[in-house]
């Protein structure tokens, strides 16, 4: 099975310039965690992507306000696939990326469409059981970062 045959065509895109604000409602009109950001509407050449995690964390977790630019939040050089590439190879992207997303672009690197977490456990020809748990997992292994102490104002339980 090919990426074409599960993706979202013609996915909601920003652009570096539009708001986190926009950016936000965009999600909820569109019912989705993550944008691509392209270098214009014209285009619709894939520079980045912006998840809601980065509103949160980069923008309102960082005192930032809603006109901030998506370019001041977004993740560049994100992991991407072709529209032929096989359903394997965009597993495989997610799992080692940890990524719950793929941007689909063509030969231009023009975004043509994305693939969630969700299109892929969908769909039952795209992928068995077992292999959806291999890639769930290895998506949401926790990251050194995850792994430590919470830093302010929460004690570690003490056992017996």
């Amino acid at each position: 099975m090919k990426a074409l045959e599960i993706m979202t065509p013609n996915p909601a895109c920003v652009t570096p310039d539009t708001s986190a604000q926009e950016a936000a409602r965009l999600m909820e009109q569109n019912d989705c965690g993550c944008l691509p950001v392209v270098e214009d509407t014209k285009t619709n050449r894939l520079v980045g992507v912006v998840t809601d995690r980065d509103l949160a964390l980069r923008a309102l977790g960082a005192n930032k306000g809603p006109e901030t630019k998506v370019r001041d939040v977004m993740s560049t050089s994100p992991s991407c696939c072709g529209p032929d590439d096989d359903i394997d190879a965009v597993e495989q992207i997610m799992a080692e990326q940890q990524v719950r997303r793929v941007p689909v672009v063509d030969r231009a690197g023009c975004c043509v469409g994305i693939i969630a977490q969700a299109d892929i456990v969908r769909d039952d020809r795209a992928a068995t059981d077992r292999e959806v748990v291999r890639v769930v997992e290895r998506i949401s292994e926790p990251t050194p970062r995850s792994r430590r102490e919470p830093e302010i104002g929460v004690q570690r339980e003490q056992r017996l």
